[in-house]
């Protein structure tokens, strides 16, 4: 099978999954960072002089551990969307399958499993399931529905979106704003890689995404619009909508920063 996010009828896009040895690296690196922050807790503890007697001290080594394994992975990943310390140095990135970034769930997932197949089999139970599967998930990941990728060193876009001109007055009317975040990127994973495809396959792939794109968008494409035009439409006008509504954004937050740093507020400040 070939590595990428898979889309309908079988069909697969590239997002592909790190090497065995990139995602053992960044592991190794995650598993040190944790060990030095689980020995400097021990050490700060041990450092106050303080009485402890033997029930609190095994409170406070469960409560280390749910620390070091569980609670700051999870933060980590969540905060980072998919990018741990081990995960940043070797390039790589936690995804859901479909290609979209991870959120607390599937941080929580992998980590709550990983107590098993990392911590207390020595990482043995992760590696058997990392070789055994196609995109090297091990048991966390396939419980969150994630893999691990790599971000860089991939080729930029080259292919920019364009506004087929008999579309233009058709897409500035239609409503695309339940368009899929994934689905969005399958779409322009799929325009980035049409010239490089043989015309069957390239023929296929737009008929497939442009009938799974047009259920979301509202009035549908005048008849006979080729698919990859409809496709070139929807994701043009969706990034102009997307760019219109961050920077509207960016003035009203202007615009109400500059009435807070009035004095008195909404009051113009008197003449000298």
């Amino acid at each position: 099978m070939q590595d990428g996010i898979v889309i309908g009828e079988g069909v697969v896009l590239d997002a592909r999954p790190a090497s065995f040895v990139s995602r053992a690296l960044a592991a190794l690196l995650d598993l040190a960072a944790l060990a030095i922050v689980g020995i400097t807790l021990l050490v700060v503890v041990a450092l106050q002089d303080v009485a402890i007697d033997e029930q609190w001290a095994r409170v406070a080594g469960v409560v280390a551990a749910a620390l070091v394994m569980v609670v700051i992975p999870t933060t980590v990943e969540t905060l980072s969307r998919g990018r741990s310390l081990g995960k940043l140095i070797t390039g790589l990135r936690v995804v859901r399958d479909d290609g979209g970034p991870v959120r607390f769930r599937h941080a929580f997932t992998r980590a709550l499993v990983g107590i098993g197949e990392l911590w207390l089999t020595a990482g043995s139970v992760a590696l058997v399931a990392s070789l055994s599967n196609a995109r090297g998930k091990r048991l966390g990941d396939l419980l969150a529905g994630t893999y691990v990728i790599r971000v860089r060193g991939g080729r930029a876009r080259t292919v920019p979106l364009a506004m087929p001109p008999e579309l233009a007055a058709w897409a500035r009317t239609a409503d695309i704003r339940r368009l899929p975040d994934g689905l969005a990127l399958a779409a322009r994973q799929f325009l980035d890689r049409a010239p490089r495809l043989a015309p069957a396959s390239r023929a296929g792939l737009a008929d497939d995404l442009a009938g799974r794109v047009e259920p979301f968008v509202a009035p549908g494409p005048p008849p006979g619009t080729p698919p990859e035009a409809f496709l070139h439409a929807v994701l043009h006008e969706r990034r102009d909508r997307e760019l219109e509504r961050g920077q509207a954004e960016q003035a009203r937050a202007e615009a109400r920063a500059a009435t807070l740093h009035r004095l008195p507020y909404a009051v113009p400040d008197p003449p000298r």
